[in-house]
């Protein structure tokens, strides 16, 4: 019998196989008496299931009582209730072979848990209490305090936070969002009756989610929640109003200077849009194509090409109110010029031409691949799911999904890329030695520069 070649059998590449169907579990939404609003999604793969309960308020909607305030709430909450000090919370968990945390970012806050199906009751029993009977013990708040703060000083000599937080305050000015992280001098203002104060306007069942993915009958489960949370009480909070975001016009460059830095951190953004917005999709695929994927355009430009740096990327962020797209890369200092021009040489291709068919379609795999890969398990479901809730997106959102991404032409991205990619307007920010590359960045638009606190030099 004749066989082939070996050097044949190493370069042959087998075809792709057709797409799995997705197996959508059976969700069961529900209100409680309270207001509490219930999403169950049944997921049998393993004994165990995922959950987080989520309020619908986060630093931005505190911003008036202080900065980073709903985020430091969310990490006393974890540290004891009226029945449970630490320890005693801490044991439980171990017993009931459990994980829990709490966090807050801009819009919501979060209690995360995980647990076998089995003992489901008495670790929502724990997550109910830390969501109406938090005590945040003295000694935790100021052993958190003196945490944040040393974070916060680690902050100020981190480039990548740096350049973040100086391009969300040029992007949204005197809106909430500007606030990227509280100061020292705000953390060391801050006092446990601020943490309460947000604690009873934000913990509420009216303003909160309860989402729970895994081993479990619905039915069942949700006649258990009705049993433990049904006596927690409270009504959704007032909404503050915000200013509007500023609308840079033209390109600037704002230089955050970081005496004796080695290589430089570039960010370049501008607005965007929201989950919500019916373009989103189009613009998730656009972003592959540019900078959001490894085989990116410009990853094959500025570091498989150039070698310009390591790691560079794309992303679209979306918050609850407004959007951004960003691009970010760590350069040598000798290589900030020529890797702005790259940059902007990929994004105003992508604005000028339609993308290659055989292009496109890598990228619909891609990001159709992505998407299906976050629902393998019951934390990605779970992440999955939330996305929809809290983003109140259709009910057949996650289901059309993939259909909505094949069905994407180059004719769509080329509209996305001249719309959504504003490269008149970018805002470009980098971090490092102003002596070693402000003669760089001033090819590239008015310049500011800023220290390492925020203070505007020129």
């Amino acid at each position: 019998m004749a066989t082939r070649p070996a050097a044949e059998i190493r370069t042959a590449v087998p075809p792709l196989s057709a797409e799995r169907q997705v197996t959508w579990p059976r969700r069961t939404r529900a209100r409680l008496a309270n207001g509490l609003e219930v999403v169950l999604a049944e997921s049998h793969t393993i004994p165990k299931f995922h959950g987080e309960l989520f309020l619908r308020s986060g630093n931005a909607a505190a911003i008036h009582r202080g900065t980073g305030l709903a985020e430091m709430t969310a990490t006393v909450v974890r540290t004891g209730t009226v029945k449970r000090p630490s320890r005693q919370i801490e044991e439980d968990l171990r017993r009931l072979g459990a994980d829990l945390s709490s966090h807050a970012g801009a819009d919501n806050s979060a209690i995360g848990f995980a647990g076998l199906s089995e003992l489901a009751e008495p670790l929502l029993q724990l997550v109910n209490e830390l969501a109406c009977e938090a005590a945040f013990p003295e000694p935790e708040f100021e052993r958190e305090c003196r945490q944040k703060l040393e974070e916060v000083k680690l902050d100020r000599t981190q480039p990548g936070f740096l350049a973040g937080e100086r391009l969300r305050k040029v992007l949204f000015g005197a809106h909430p969002y500007a606030q990227v992280a509280p100061t020292e001098e705000q953390v060391a203002a801050y006092k446990r009756d601020d943490l309460f104060s947000v604690y009873h306007d934000f913990y509420t069942p009216e303003n909160a989610l309860l989402l729970m993915v895994g081993d479990f009958d619905s039915a069942a489960m949700l006649k258990t929640i009705e049993k433990v949370f049904s006596a927690w009480s409270g009504k959704k909070p007032t909404v503050q109003p915000s200013p509007e975001p500023v609308k840079p016009r033209g390109r600037r460059v704002h230089l955050v200077h970081v005496p004796g830095a080695v290589q430089a951190q570039i960010l370049a953004g501008c607005h965007a849009i929201t989950r919500q917005h019916p373009d989103w999709i189009k613009l998730g695929v656009t972003n592959s194509l540019y900078g959001g994927a490894f085989n990116s355009r410009l990853v094959m430009n500025i570091r498989e090409d150039k070698g310009y740096t390591y790691s560079p990327r794309s992303s679209v962020n979306p918050l609850r109110q407004y959007g951004y797209f960003s691009i970010s890369a760590a350069v040598r200092n000798d290589v900030v010029a020529a890797s702005l021009t790259e940059m902007f040489y990929e994004l105003d291709k992508l604005r000028a031409l339609p993308v290659p068919e055989p292009e496109l379609g890598d990228a619909r795999n891609y990001v159709s691949g992505v998407f299906s890969l976050g629902l393998a398990t019951q934390d990605g479901l779970l992440s999955q799911l939330a996305t929809v809730a809290l983003n109140e997106l259709p009910d057949d959102y996650l289901e059309t999904y993939r259909e909505k991404v094949r069905a994407l032409t180059p004719d769509d991205l080329l509209a996305t890329a001249r719309k959504y990619f504003d490269s008149a307007n970018m805002q470009i920010v980098v971090v490092g030695d102003r002596t070693q590359i402000e003669p760089q960045t001033a090819l590239f638009g008015d310049l500011d520069v800023y220290d390492a606190h925020g203070k505007h030099i020129r």
